[in-house]
């Protein structure tokens, strides 16, 4: 018998939902999740934080981010907090939950200044290394220019590739992610400047008093 779909009403509570379930166990980021440290980063920037004042985003939260930028190429900080809410997996990964209130596109910014893009870079590389030591990283394919290639290694060539030469490839690929959220907060802050930049060019015909 052929089913039929009804106009349902929204539930107001889902009592046997879980993310966990609904995130398959071949999925990438449970790995990263399972396999990384991300921990380490309140150590390295307890000194950039005060005693008193607002809340931040923890840390590892904000690393988390920043890795999903550069592993789903997302364009932006704000699309990424955009396509936050649509995406379970991510939202498993940051270990929020679908009522979790979704951070201001701008703390990832706010992360660089304080923490140093070099220190920002820096803590990249060490998650990047961690993948490389735990295995997850596959040497049989590599992305050049968008398009899909067989690469001539086998993992165990890339887990024992020196980290110099990593770092090489790591940094140039950071530098270019860095380049172009600079280029789009840029043009936004461009953008927002040029109407107060058009009314201080108006002004206004001297006044003539009558005799």
């Amino acid at each position: 018998m052929m089913g039929h779909q009804y106009d349902a009403q929204p539930k107001l509570f889902y009592h046997s939902f879980t993310l966990d379930d609904r995130i398959p166990a071949t999925s990438v980021l449970r790995k990263i999740r399972k396999h990384i440290d991300f921990e380490f980063i309140y150590q390295e920037v307890k000194d950039c934080y005060g005693e008193k004042g607002n809340v931040s985003v923890p840390p590892p939260v904000i690393l988390k981010m920043m890795l999903l930028l550069i592993l789903y190429n997302v364009r932006s900080e704000r699309e990424l907090m955009n396509t936050l809410p649509m995406r379970l997996d991510w939202l498993l990964f940051l270990d929020y939950d679908l009522d979790s209130e979704i951070p201001n596109h701008s703390v990832l910014s706010k992360a660089r200044n304080r923490w140093g893009v070099e220190a920002f870079q820096r803590f990249f590389e060490r998650i990047v290394w961690q993948c490389v030591e735990a295995g997850l990283v596959d040497g049989s394919k590599i992305f050049m220019d968008s398009s899909l290639v067989q690469a001539d290694a086998s993992n165990n060539s890339v887990i024992n590739v020196n980290k110099e030469a990593l770092k090489m490839h790591l940094v140039k690929g950071f530098n270019e992610l860095e380049s172009r959220l600079e280029e789009k907060r840029t043009k936004a802050t461009t953008r927002n400047r040029r109407p107060a930049q058009r009314i201080r060019l108006i002004t206004l015909p001297p006044i003539r008093t009558l005799p």
